[in-house]
């Protein structure tokens, strides 16, 4: 046998070389996510398509360098999937590997959340993620590994052409998980873990469970978190705990707060745990300094002082008014204590020299904290702009600071002082005064150094000046605006000096190049920090720690941990644990949809999660348990078969296979499954029938010609490759119908019907698919002998698939009550023709039906002749109903809907009823969407309208009767008379574009002719008695509706005549959406396609709309209240309908519903878009011809308080509102009437108006949506006041119409000057009222949830809050 080498050198058959290069290959693109700087580098693996899983993790890891079995693969194109099993002898290409070229992506991960350990170059070990327990610097510091993160040391291996950042497992830290916005707690989180001094403290205290619920135990957790931190092996580690602890939600992790306010509230909370305990003191003695707030006189030298403590030093960036800012923090701190002097009116009066003199007020450092923290004020607020800006300049800061030079050397005992020991006190420096612990405030004397200890005054230890040098170790970040940003911390490591960054999950190393970077401003290069923000990301916080060799503390070893931190270590790696063999199990488990057709509770539907190695029978088990099957069916009677619930079809059942694994079964553990499980029951006389795969499912439904009904479907399985004549006698079999008769019909999509009539055609070739829908008849009647589509069961099959079921509400009505009504079918088109009363009582019924409908008609009939007289072109029925006695009450609206258990109840049966009819399939049918009007009903109080009975229809506002009337604006521009209608109005041109035939959704139920738009063939209609299984309706109001869609809206509301009890021109239809909301339906020559099954529908009494008239809503214009906008009423306007004429009908309407009584001089009509008024309408102007009018119109009725002056329509009508700069207020609106569009005229009339001399006039056009609000702090500079033109309708005012609102002032009057004081409560009181109209308030910043942590558990609930 012939060997040739391998790659490896190895020598093997020269066949087996052949046969490699002749099967099929797999490649493989690994992208390597471990780390950042690996996540743009891939990995390309082309490999035969027998190589092993695990053959494959090895190449990948020696491809990438890691070890074996210290990572996983999964897949890169499917989120949420399992990792390939590393171990497996599975090939590629049955693991789902895609051949021949075709692209395998994969991603490479941590496993159990740790980094992948880098293989050694020379021996192949491994290189551990970190030491062993014993060795302290497993946690606490760096592995041994050179290099960076962000300078040029980058560590790269000469085996790899990548870089690997330095990740967890090297640098020895664990990051922390960002909640959302938690940012600037995991920096302070950070730093205090990396404070030995702090961390040391917080393990020797012991938490006692008996005392205090660990879950809400501050301490606890922050202990908990510092153990995880110290010696988890993950990546990063969650701080849910930590901040349930603190009382907050889920919600606080959307808050992004300010990390410096954060430290002390902390801080507060640990010192309130902490009482009574030893470390009771902890914060003072580690955080605490002294100062002093003096005032001295300059006169006698008598000084007035107070001592303070602080927590930290806030550090002015840049002094208020100044441009230039600080440039170190030495400076900074040099001008926190610089003093002022009081002087002129600021004087300070003088205890001893009893009168106001010139004095000195300044803060002198009494001693300084052990860790010294710095608070940059980088955040601000600009008066200039009213916004919270941040300060970005550049202000340095030394790593080691020489805090002697700021230290106080006077002698506080003088004679000449006066101690005042109010710790407790505000003082008037910048310095915080957090209540903490007064234990300096009884000591008068002066420390010239700093309080190492809590010993007593006597015993402290004075440390001299030049040994005041603090080292920094924190610096935290701030990336971004005052709006918000990112946090994230710097902190230097005691054990080994190097400097790290802790940006929540990610820590890796930095160097003092970095730091430097963060002093703030533009110059430079950013270098590692170049962003979109790069010149916002700077120092916002510094800690510094004295550098004093007898008091600095290291990190607590691991040995050294106290018992109970030891415990604590211990229980913290059996939950690791616990939770890594958790992850295990879910990595193995199969989850899948599980549908069952339970005998009882019909079809059910759950999730089956199964381990892979169950077998089918043990899954069956489950599943039994699952569908909660036990004492209805056997064990022994249920099976699981593979399901497409989408297709309604069974792909397989598993015979013989009950012992196979699941994870075989269903083709491994996968994140979703393209297939479901169905649950399969049978009585047991029965035998299960095997699926199998290639099989379609057919539901076959038989259909009776003679009773014309179509049965439940039977389920049948056949091969796609059978012809008609084998499919035929298939059916024969399951259903005992004669196949050499037999007609089927197959429904390939919905209500496409097509015979299958070629014998040896084959199924495919007809278009079966998965799952199939026939219909088969086998009479022998002479409908075999026409064309299909003439046929009866062609009809029949087609008013099957056209015919909906509704539920209609009726509105009450006496006498006769629906329970007494029978089928009311129309035999044809004349509506006085009678109904068929073939129907046992029905002739009873109906005499019952014609006592109230001839009533109602006769009604309706004397008022239709008392009113006959009038003008045809008003709107003249405007009272068809005022007199009718008959109790009509509201319809119960908060009635839930009707909901049927059977969607689909003709999928069954449809029982034509006698004297029905079925159009010709010719009969064309309207076509386009249905589309109902865009306006909902809102006045529900009586199911005859009490507006439609005075002729103002109120079907066009939202209706929900839960929460009441919801107006809904319109928004509608009617394009009505504007700029351009003056010019043209007397050139006789029309400019309307909505007419109620057309666009306007007002179809008049009459042609031009006046016949009836209904009478065409009629369409299936069947009506019963709504049961009350049906629904929740009173069934004594309810009808179930069986109905063709395709029927006209004017022929369905014909057929619903004789329920109703009036003409279909008297009552009007409303689809009931959800929530109850009701919208009228309106377009008569529409069909119903746009319902579907249980659909709602209500009928309310009134008169529906003849052609040319239009649904109108009246709203109230009152420019001086804080609401200008006030609906007041529906009414209809007819086309050809003056002005004036439209007044004369509207205002006895106002004033019987609104109660107000107006003269038709007195009041105007005009345009209204929205909430802004526009185009006043003069008496004589004709709706249609030169004002646009459409359905649902919205107009505006303005009450005059002297005769309308408006009388051309060359004049223009201008709303002017005068500032008053020296008193910061705003007069109220008043119209003023021009001639013409010239700025001079504008300016005349509001001189005369106000009296303000011409010369020293000036206006502003306003801005936005009526009223035009503005805050009083931003008019006199935001507007654009006196603009150079001479006419009004050119750039920028453009007052071409009615309704323009203008501003005007006194240029000679000074804008009052407001203390800051006043200035915020001025603001305050602006931002209350323009929020109120709904105007944007620019300088109001968005509202932030204050900071809290509660130490009760949680805050209390506070119902009347948002």
């Amino acid at each position: 046998m012939e060997m040739v080498p391998s790659e490896d050198n190895q020598f093997v058959p020269k066949e087996q070389i052949q046969n490699a290069a002749d099967e099929l290959r797999v490649l493989c693109i690994i992208q390597d996510t471990t780390s950042a700087k690996t996540v743009n580098e891939k990995l390309t693996l082309n490999l035969p398509a027998s190589t092993t899983l695990s053959k494959l993790h090895e190449d990948v890891a020696h491809k990438a360098g890691y070890v074996p079995g210290t990572f996983e693969l999964v897949w890169g194109n499917i989120p949420d999937t399992p990792s390939l099993e590393h171990t497996s002898d599975m090939s590629l290409i049955n693991s789902g590997f895609e051949p021949g070229g075709k692209r395998n992506y994969l991603h490479l991960t941590d496993k159990d959340g740790e980094q992948p350990h880098i293989a050694s170059e020379e021996t192949g070990a491994t290189e551990s993620s970190g030491l062993e327990d014993s060795s302290q610097e497993r946690f606490i510091g760096p592995l041994p590994r050179d290099g960076t993160v962000g300078c040029s040391g980058d560590y790269s291996s000469p085996s790899y052409s990548y870089s690997s950042i330095l990740n967890k497992s090297e640098t020895g830290y664990v990051g922390l998980v960002n909640q959302a916005m938690t940012c600037y707690l995991n920096s302070l989180l950070q730093t205090l873990f990396m404070t030995p001094e702090f961390r040391n403290a917080l393990y020797n205290w012991e938490f006692e469970e008996s005392e205090e619920d660990p879950v809400t135990s501050i301490p606890y957790q922050l202990q908990r978190l510092f153990v995880l931190l110290q010696t988890s092996k993950k990546r990063a580690i969650e701080t849910t705990d930590v901040t349930r602890s603190f009382g907050w939600d889920s919600s606080e992790a959307w808050q992004q707060h300010d990390v410096q306010e954060l430290c002390r509230v902390m801080f507060d909370a640990l010192e309130q745990k902490w009482k009574q305990t030893e470390q009771a003191d902890l914060i003072n003695q580690l955080y605490q300094g002294k100062l002093k707030d003096y005032v001295r006189c300059l006169e006698c030298g008598y000084e007035s002082w107070r001592n303070d403590t602080y927590l930290d030093i806030p550090l002015v960036i840049r002094p208020f008014g100044a441009s230039q800012a600080y440039g170190s923090v030495e400076e900074a701190l040099q001008a926190f204590i610089q003093p002022e002097t009081l002087d002129g009116p600021n004087q300070y009066f003088c205890e001893r020299c009893k009168k106001k003199c010139d004095a000195r007020k300044g803060l002198r450092f009494l001693h300084f904290p052990y860790l010294l923290t710095l608070q940059l004020k980088r955040f601000d607020f600009d008066y200039t702009t009213m916004h919270r800006i941040k300060l970005n300049d550049r202000m340095t800061f030394p790593e080691e600071l020489d805090m002697s030079p700021f230290i106080d050397v006077e002698d506080e005992k003088s004679p000449q002082t006066e101690s005042c020991t109010d710790s407790g006190a505000e003082n008037e420096g910048s310095c915080h005064s957090d209540q903490m612990s007064n234990d300096f405030s009884t000591d008068d004397c002066v420390d010239e150094g700093i309080c190492l200890d809590n010993s007593s005054s006597t015993e402290r230890v004075l440390k001299p000046k030049s040994l005041l040098t603090y080292e920094l170790f924190s610096v935290m970040v701030h990336s971004g605006s005052a709006a918000g940003g990112h946090y994230y911390a710097c902190i230097k490591s005691f054990s080994d000096g190097q400097w790290y960054s802790f940006n929540d999950q990610h820590v890796s190393k930095i160097t003092q190049d970095d730091i430097r970077k963060t002093y703030g401003g533009s110059s430079g290069s950013r270098g590692y920090y170049s962003s979109a923000f790069a010149s916002s990301t700077n120092a916002y916080m510094l800690i510094y720690r004295l550098k004093d060799p007898t008091r600095n503390a290291k990190y607590l070893a691991v040995e050294d941990f106290p018992e109970h931190i030891t415990r604590l270590v211990q229980k913290e790696k059996e939950s690791e644990e616990q939770e890594k063999r958790q992850r295990e199990i879910e990595r193995n488990t199969c989850k899948i949809k599980l549908f069952c057709m339970h005998p009882v509770k019909m079809m059910m539907e759950s999730k089956l999660e199964v381990h892979k190695d169950k077998t089918l029978s043990e899954a069956t088990e489950m599943a039994y348990k699952l569908m909660e099957l036990q004492g209805v069916v056997p064990l022994d009677c249920c099976r699981l078969v593979k399901y497409d619930e989408f297709h309604e079809y069974l792909e397989r059942s598993y015979e013989g296979e009950e012992e196979t694994p699941m994870g075989l079964l269903l083709g491994g553990v996968k994140s979703s499954y393209m297939f479901d499980l169905l649950l399969e029951t049978r009585r047991p006389e029965q035998v299960f029938q095997p699926y199998k795969p290639g099989e379609v499912m057919v539901k076959v439904h038989v259909v009776d010609l003679k009773n014309e009904t179509i049965a439940s479907p039977v389920s049948v399985r056949a091969y796609l490759n059978q012809t008609i004549t084998e499919f035929k006698q298939l059916i024969a079999q399951a259903t005992g119908l004669c196949a050499e008769t037999m007609r089927v019909v197959l429904e390939r999509c919905y209500n496409d019907l097509r015979l299958l009539y070629v014998p040896n055609k084959t199924l495919k070739a007809e278009g079966f698919f998965r799952s199939n829908k026939v219909f088969v008849e086998s009479s022998e009647t002479a409908d075999h002998q026409v064309a299909f589509t003439d046929s009866l069961l062609w009809k029949l099959l087609d008013r099957h698939g056209n015919t909906i079921r509704l539920l209609v509400l009726l509105p009450q009505q006496s006498p006769g009550t629906l329970a007494n009504r029978t089928l009311c079918q129309k035999t044809g088109s004349d509506s006085d023709m009678p109904f068929d009363d073939s129907k046992g009582n029905s002739k009873s019924v109906e005499a019952i039906l014609e006592e109230s409908t001839e009533k109602l008609k006769n009604l309706s009939l004397q008022q239709q002749q008392g009113s006959s007289n009038s003008d045809s072109q008003k709107s003249s029925d405007t009272s068809d109903f005022e007199h009718i006695e008959s109790p009509i009450q509201e319809a119960d609206s908060n009635s839930s809907l009707c909901v049927t258990a059977d969607n689909r109840e003709l999928e069954n049966r449809i029982r034509v009823t006698a004297g029905s009819t079925v159009c010709d399939p010719e009969t064309p049918f309207a076509s386009e969407e249905r589309s109902d009007s865009e306006v909902i009903n809102d006045r529900s109080t009586s199911s005859v309208d009490s507006d439609i009975l005075s002729s103002s229809h109120s079907s066009d506002t939202l209706c929900n009767a839960d929460s009441g009337t919801i107006q809904l604006a319109n928004g509608l521009d009617s394009h009505s008379i504007t700029s351009s209608r003056r010019s043209k109005a007397h050139e006789g041109k029309k400019e309307t574009w909505d007419t109620a035939e057309e666009d306007s959704g007002t179809d008049s139920e009459y042609d031009d002719n006046g016949k009836s738009k209904a009478e065409a063939q009629y369409l299936y209609f069947k009506a019963e008695p709504c049961s009350q299984d049906d629904s929740t309706w009173d069934s004594q109001k309810c009808l179930v509706v069986h109905v063709d869609k395709r029927i006209t809206l004017a022929a369905f509301k014909l057929n619903l005549e004789p329920y109703v009890g009036v003409p279909s021109t008297q009552f009007k239809v409303f689809r009931v959406y959800a929530n109850n909301q009701e919208f009228e339906s309106v377009r008569l020559n529409e069909t119903l396609s746009s319902f579907s099954d249980d659909n709602k529908i209500t009928i309310r009494l009134g008169r529906a709309l003849k052609k040319g008239e239009y649904r109108v809503k009246v709203y109230q214009l009152l420019v001086n209240e804080p609401e200008p906008c006030k609906f007041l009423l529906d009414t209809v306007f007819a086309k050809g309908m003056t002005v004036r004429q439209s007044k004369q009908e509207l205002l006895p309407q106002l004033k019987e519903q609104c109660k107000l009584d107006l003269s038709i001089d007195r009041v105007r009509l005009r345009k209204k878009t929205w909430k802004n008024p526009g185009t006043v309408f003069l008496d004589y102007h004709v709706y249609e011809e030169d004002i646009s009018i459409s359905s649902n119109w919205e107009v505006f009725l303005e009450v005059l308080s002297e005769p309308e002056k408006m009388k051309s329509m060359s004049q223009l009508a201008v709303l002017t509102r005068r500032w008053s700069p020296a008193t910061m207020r705003l007069g109220s609106f008043q119209e003023v009437i021009l001639e013409s569009s010239s700025v001079e005229e504008l300016k005349e009339k509001l001189s005369q108006l106000s009296q303000i001399p011409l010369e020293n006039m000036e206006f502003a056009k306003g801005r936005g949506t009526f009223p035009c609000d503005i805050s009083v702090l931003e008019i006199h500079q935001d507007l654009d006041w006196n603009p150079k033109v001479s006419t009004l309708n050119v750039w920028p005012l453009y007052i071409c119409d009615d309704g323009a609102v203008v501003f005007y002032r006194d240029s000679t009057e000074e804008l009052l000057e407001l203390s800051e004081d006043e200035r915020s409560e001025l603001m305050k009181k602006e931002s209350s009222r323009l929020l109120k109209t709904g105007q944007r308030v620019s300088y109001s910043p968005r509202k932030e949830k204050a900071l809290k942590i509660y130490l009760d558990g949680g805050p209390a609930k506070d119902t009347g809050q948002d």
